[in-house]
């Protein structure tokens, strides 16, 4: 049985992955308003990596993310740049927020989720993270 090439769908098709991203000490920081700004970051990141970011939500704690991806990239390379650039732009923009809450120069946890969404439905993670109890 020969093997598909590489341009073809069949490798990328199931390689998804969800993300979950905790900021430091677990603090509310997250409105509206910022996690609307970092599905924005979080999506050209994606692009620039040619992934592409399905599904974003979150709480005031954490976000979460639907990720598909092409088998050349380093699922840890994309994390540490999704978390390093929403990170410097969320501070630089949100700066009065974040000291309030009293983050310091740290805004995410230096632990991350990741699990393989590829053998499971789709529509149920994509559901769980809609389903997210977004901040108003």
């Amino acid at each position: 049985m020969s093997q598909p090439e590489e341009g073809n769908d069949q490798y990328n098709d199931n390689l998804h992955a969800h993300l979950v991203f905790v900021t430091k000490y677990r603090r509310e920081v997250f409105n509206d308003e910022m996690l609307t700004r970092c599905e924005a970051l979080m999506r050209d990141v994606c692009e620039s990596f040619g992934a592409e970011l399905v599904e974003f939500n979150g709480e005031g704690d954490h976000t979460h993310l639907l990720v598909h991806y092409p088998p050349k990239i380093a699922l840890s390379k994309l994390v540490n740049s999704l978390k390093g650039v929403s990170s410097r732009y969320l501070r630089a923009e949100y700066t009065g927020r974040i000291n309030r809450i009293g983050m310091g120069s740290v805004f995410w946890a230096p632990s991350y989720f990741v699990g393989s969404c590829g053998g499971a439905p789709l529509n149920i993670v994509r559901d769980y993270i809609e389903n997210q109890k977004r901040p108003t």
